[in-house]
């Protein structure tokens, strides 16, 4: 029975069973996240009670018993308790002559989803192809940066007034400036250090060190799942991921006299990054409740140098991505007017090199 359960559990598709009564008698780890609900709380609830709009779920799981015939439903409409919408294909089956222990088995597979993962998918692509092309940059105009600095050094030692040095020094100035935008762009390049970590005290820290730069002028709120386990990444560079993230929430309250970033955290299992598929991940969000981000902007975001202020270099978002990238995960946001939440989703089963 264990090893039933097992397979259940790994499987994406989300399954539940249902006995005469359409009371849950089981259901296995994807279905959980889907309806948001807890194997504790669903097992011997009435299927109705699992979403906010039972009608059409209903009607169609009373079609099936009555006829004892497998039906399929594409993209019903269904509402979670939680308020959260989304669109399910659905396959509901019976199970012998309805006189058994299990009457019904219904598999959900929301069609959102999979629209997801292939977003998801394009996303990481063309992260990588955007590294690529920056790296390839980076090489042309650091070699003959080199040389101007260079050169501007030579003249300087050849110049017959002290005086004249001062445009030298800017020369060699810019240049470093230069090179240092460079780097920025490539983002950090040393090898992970990886160790055990709590998420959460990366996320303490740099709730610390934003109270202490905002002068309190911005309250946190916190809403963290003790139960998660830790997780193998680099300290150092997922607090300058993060830090990057809540210092972008942070301006964008600016102005504001009610200014509010949230950090949750939550675990998720059967997610998809890329091309692969982990058994459990780290959620990690951060919410403000600013304007909101402008659409036109929104699918360039973690681009180079693309930015809504006159004073930033868009780099932040760009290297945090990088960085969450580089631990196997996935950084989304989604906006709109008066919320904006960025995702980190980190694998929890993964020791990253």
């Amino acid at each position: 029975m264990q090893a039933t359960q097992d397979i259940l559990d790994n499987l994406s598709t989300s399954i539940i069973a249902l006995d005469g009564e359409m009371r849950v008698v089981s259901l296995n780890s994807s279905c959980q996240d889907l309806l948001e609900s807890s194997e504790g709380r669903a097992l011997g609830q009435p299927m109705g009670k699992l979403v906010a709009n039972p009608e059409p779920l209903l009607e169609a799981l009373q079609q099936v018993r009555a006829t004892r015939s497998p039906t399929s439903r594409r993209s019903m409409p269904l509402e979670l308790l939680s308020g959260r919408e989304l669109q399910a294909d659905l396959i509901m089956t019976p199970v012998g002559d309805g006189s058994g222990a299990v009457d019904l088995l219904l598999e959900l597979q929301a069609v959102d989803r999979l629209l997801k993962i292939s977003r998801d998918e394009n996303l990481i692509h063309s992260q990588e192809t955007t590294q690529e092309m920056i790296r390839g940059l980076a090489h042309e105009i650091k070699n003959p940066l080199g040389g101007v600095r260079g050169a501007a050094q030579l003249l300087a030692r050849e110049l017959p007034d002290d005086g004249l040095t001062e445009y030298t020094n800017i020369i060699i100035r810019e240049a470093d400036r230069l090179r240092d935008l460079v780097d920025r762009l490539l983002g950090p390049n040393q090898q992970l250090k990886n160790q055990a970590l709590n998420i959460h005290e990366v996320f303490e820290y740099v709730r610390n060190l934003i109270i202490a730069e905002a002068d309190n002028r911005v309250e946190f709120v916190r809403d963290y799942d003790p139960s998660l386990p830790d997780i193998y990444g680099d300290r150092g560079q997922l607090i300058q991921a993060v830090l990057n993230i809540v210092r972008n929430a942070l301006q964008a309250c600016e102005g504001r006299d009610d200014s509010v970033i949230t950090l949750r955290t939550r675990p998720q299992r059967q997610f998809t990054i890329g091309t692969t598929r982990h058994r459990l991940v780290c959620r990690m969000d951060i919410d403000d409740n600013g304007p909101g981000i402008p659409e036109d902007m929104l699918h360039t975001i973690f681009m180079p140098m693309v930015t809504g202020r006159a004073e930033g270099t868009g780099l932040g978002l760009t290297i945090a991505q990088s960085i969450v990238t580089r631990h196997g995960g996935l950084l989304e946001c989604t906006s709109e007017s008066g919320t904006t939440r960025f995702s980190i989703y980190l694998p929890m089963e993964t020791k990253h090199v």
